[in-house]
Parts: C-alpha cells; structure tokens; sequence
C-alpha cells in the first residue's frame, strides 16, 4: 500500500484496499509483525513493474502478492499526475506503453507544463484556431530553444551590449537592453527587439530578425555551443532606408543619443558618436552572443549586487555590472567604449579602506580630497609589500575577514598631523566604528571644485566612502593603468566613483529591471564567466 500511496500521491488503490479487507485478523497480525522493508527497494520494485508492463495484473512470481500498478488509475487522474512532473521526463514515460502514451496526448498536460516552466500564461486554448497544440509549442519551440533564455552580451568590438531572451506570450523575443539618454543616469532602461521565435504552424517555430524599421523579415539562429549561439539576418536589405546612411544615422542618433548632430557641440564627442555608428552598423544584426550571470549576493555584501547605467563623460551612460569578491568589489562593463571596452573591470573597490571624508567645506578643495586618498594608497602599498615579505609558512594571526573594516586608523607613511594637532575638516581612513554617522543617517556629500560631472543631481549626502582604483586608457585600450580614486555609496541604489587622476566623478544607478534565467549556477561559474568575458578584449 505504501508503494501505491507513493506512486499514485493519492492514497491506497481500491486494489489494495480489497486485498486488506479480504486478510482475516491472523493475517493482518502476521503482516504488521514483519520488518520494514527498504522504501528504496520498494520504489524500485514498484517502477520495474509498471515498466513491465503490469496490465493483466501478472505478478512477479506465484509466491509474491499481486501489486497494484499505475495503469489501474482513471485517465483523469494519470492527466493530473503526468502534468505535475517536468516536461523533460514524459517522452521517455510515453514509451511505457500504449495508455501512458494516449494519455500524454492531452493537451492539458502540456497547458500546464507552459505555464510553471516557462511563464506562458496565454490562454493557450486559442492555439486551437491555427491548428497549433500545447505540446508542440512545449516541444518545437520552448524547449527546442531553451538553451537561449537569459541574459547575453554580444560580441560587438569594444562596445557590448546587455540582451535579455525572454518567453514574452507565444514567442521568444530578444530584447537589447540600452542605458536611458545621456546624462539622466536614474531614468528607467530602454529596450529593442532583435529578433523573435513563434510557431505559427506545426511544422517548425520560425525565427524573424526584427532589426530595421520595415518590420519582422526572415532570420536564422544557430546554437554555437554551451552558452553561445549566433543570429543571422537573411534580408539585410530590410535594414536600409530609403533616404541612404545619412538618414539611417539621423534615425540612429536620435534612437541612441536622443538629439541631433548640431545639439552636440563637442567635437570629440562627435567623432565619438560617428565611430560607434559606423562600427556597429556594419554587423547588420549577424552577431555571437556569450551567456553572462547576474552575480551572487550575501547578506554581509555592502549593497546587492547587480547591473547599474553610470555616466563615462563624452562616451555617454553604460552598463556595469556591480560583484562582491571577498575583501573587494568589482565593477564590471557590459557595455563599453573604445577606451576600455566591454568585458574590462573598470572599477574596483578595495572593502577594508575605508575612508572618512572631510566636512563639506574642506571637501570642496581638491587637494585636500586627493591628500587623503594618496596616503591611503601609499598605506595600501606598504601592507601589499608587507604581505609579500610575509613568510609563506608563517601563521599570520592578525589577517581580517572580508567585508570586516580595519581596527583603528591607518596610519600613513608620509607623517599625519597627530590627533592634537588636527584641524577640524582632516579626514582620512579610518574604522567603521568611528564612522556612525556614515551608517545611518549620511553625512553631507559635494564635489569638490574642478571635478567634472556630466549629472549635477547628483546626491548630496553619502552613507560611506572607500578607497578604490579606477581603470583608464588610451583610445583602442592601449597603456591601461589603474588610477586611484573614492568609491561613495550614496544609497541601496546609487554609487559614484571620483577619478581622482581625470578629476572627473561617475554616477551609477541600478538597473530596475528583474531577470529570468539569469542566476548563475555556481559562484565558480560566475568568475569563469567574468574570466572568459574580460578575456575577448584584453
């Protein structure tokens, strides 16, 4: 009986019931007094013979009891149990035999097998009118191209990209994710079709590259390999318009940039935009795309991770994606520029120096900010040093944990004021405990006069700050260097970064959007994703 309450998930079959009932009381007592047999070994008793075939009720031998089987239960009640269990498995539960296979027909099944795998939530029922079933949008188009859902960046040179491959009703649309108008970094995303899947018909689903503006025409995916497939427009000439390059630049810059040539009075930023456009027209939606994860997030992480659109001054807003490794922070590009291109850590934060900011009024002084920040990089330097000349089989017992602030101030090596002879505004880095203030309520936060900013509303009061290195280079990435700057966490949403070597400050927001498919399934496979995306463009 327990086999069958496991097998059915109702309850004894009328079957056994009967075969109870006909025990006398000496039979019952001699049952109740025997050992309990393995579960496992019953299960798979149990699965040998239903896949045997038990539908004359034969038994395993003349001496064992007949068992009840999963063929004596009403078809209603198979239908509820075959859509409970994953789509992936009912192929091989249709080659039992004839009823399982008749059974898997319904379309019920496959209604439901939609819905919780996959989020269809379409009344499917009108699929009836095209002659299309349930189990064919399940089997030729959802679970045909699976492997495609998620989030990916495309390989489009230096500048990236963020696509987000969806199951939006009866199709399956890539989306292009791209940061609002420059510079309105806290304004929602805007996004593009790229191509879409749908099956309109029994045969196969059909693939449409969406690029242009003369509607769906016909396109071609390609699965590459693990995590990598490629698209293919079979009629590029739909992407030409009928004014030439000057108009689809026109339209182009007004759908990326959202103004005109003339708005944009600077030169290098002009070149810049034309650049891009050349660069990027030229693939006429034939792109590689590489899967990327959403990172992990801890409870102990000093924000939740995620992607964020900063300001890059004349390249525009980009998307970063923001991580957590231990003692430090990452901010990776998604998206990028011929400078430092997609794939590259444009920002990274060191998380055990912290630094306290002076009050507002000696904020406001360059020199001041970058006398704080140069000692706490000559500190970083003296312990990096430190730890090298470390004997390696040496215990070091005074090593702190991650995301665990230092105790007591750093003391820097060019000779600091001593506490008596501090003026009101110093600042420097010191313990989390000093800071309260930080870690509520915020302490006032302005730039300092001659860094540039591409958005002056920016926030105005800061929650903590930390010492950090900012990535730059020259055009085509050539003589990348690490430049040190101040990471500041404004609020659960929004960061900056000040460059202290540009004199320049970026500000993120996070991206407000929510992702399916896109956790990666290990933390070992997030850092070999960040690895193998870094590597296409080092």
């Amino acid at each position: 009986m327990a086999v069958c309450a496991r097998l059915c998930g109702v309850g004894p079959s009328r079957g056994c019931r009967r075969r109870q009932q006909r025990r006398g009381p000496a039979e019952t007592a001699a049952a109740d007094s025997e050992p309990d047999t393995d579960p496992e070994e019953e299960c798979i008793e149990a699965g040998a013979a239903v896949l045997c075939g038990a539908e004359g009720g034969r038994s395993a031998g003349p001496s064992s009891p007949p068992r009840c089987s999963l063929l004596e239960l009403p078809p209603e009640l198979l239908v509820e149990i075959f859509a409970s269990l994953p789509g992936t498995d009912l192929p091989s539960l249709a080659q039992v035999c004839t009823k399982f296979r008749r059974i898997l027909h319904t379309d019920t099944i496959w209604r439901r097998r939609c819905r919780e795998e996959y989020g269809v939530c379409e009344n499917l029922r009108k699929l009836e009118i095209t002659g299309v079933s349930c189990r064919d949008v399940y089997a030729k188009l959802l679970h045909r191209y699976r492997h495609i859902l998620g989030l990916w960046q495309p390989d489009i040179g230096p500048y990236g990209g963020l696509l987000n491959v969806v199951v939006d009703g009866l199709f399956i649309i890539g989306w292009m994710y791209l940061p609002p108008h420059d510079p309105h970094v806290d304004d929602p995303m805007r996004f593009k079709p790229l191509f879409r899947i749908h099956l309109m018909e029994r045969k196969s689903a059909t693939v449409e590259c969406m690029y242009g503006h003369r509607g769906p025409h016909n396109g071609h995916i390609q699965i590459v390999k693990k995590d990598e497939f490629s698209t293919k427009c079979n009629q590029t000439d739909h992407h030409r318009m009928s004014g030439g390059r000057q108009e689809e630049f026109r339209t182009w810059l007004r759908e990326e940039w959202g103004r005109t040539l003339e708005d944009i009075f600077h030169e290098h930023m002009q070149e810049l935009i034309l650049m891009k456009f050349i660069y990027t027209s030229q693939y006429d939606n034939c792109l590689t795309y590489r899967r990327i994860y959403l990172p992990p997030s801890h409870p102990d992480d000093l924000i939740r991770p995620g992607l964020f659109k900063g300001t890059y001054g004349s390249h525009g807003l980009e998307i970063v994606m923001l991580s957590f490794h231990g003692k430090r922070a990452r901010a990776t590009k998604i998206t990028g520029d011929p400078n430092i291109p997609a794939g590259q850590q444009t920002v990274e934060i060191d998380l055990m120096h912290r630094i306290q900011l002076p009050d507002v009024e000696y904020l406001r002084n360059f020199n001041e900010l970058s006398r704080i920040v140069l000692e706490v990089r000559e500190q970083v330097r003296l312990e990096q040093q430190q730890e090298e000349d470390r004997p390696e089989d040496g215990e070091d017992h005074s090593r702190q944990s991650p995301r665990e602030p230092q105790r007591g101030p750093v003391q820097p090596s060019a000779g600091p004021p001593t506490e008596k002879g501090k003026e009101p505004g110093d600042g420097g880095a010191v313990a989390a405990e000093e800071q309260p203030g930080q870690c509520g309520q915020g302490q006032p936060f302005v730039l300092p006069v001659g860094v540039s900013s591409r958005n002056e509303d920016y926030p105005r009061t800061c929650r903590m700050c930390f010492y950090g290195t900012g990535l730059i280079a020259g055009h085509g990435f050539t003589s990348p260097e690490r430049t040190p700057g101040v990471f500041i966490l404004f609020d659960k949403d929004r960061f900056g970064f000040i460059w202290l070597e540009l004199k320049s400050f970026s500000l993120y927001s996070r991206v407000q959007a929510t992702f399916r498919n896109a956790d990666a399934p290990s933390p070992q496979a997030f850092e070999e994703m960040l690895k193998n995306i870094q590597s296409l463009t080092s």
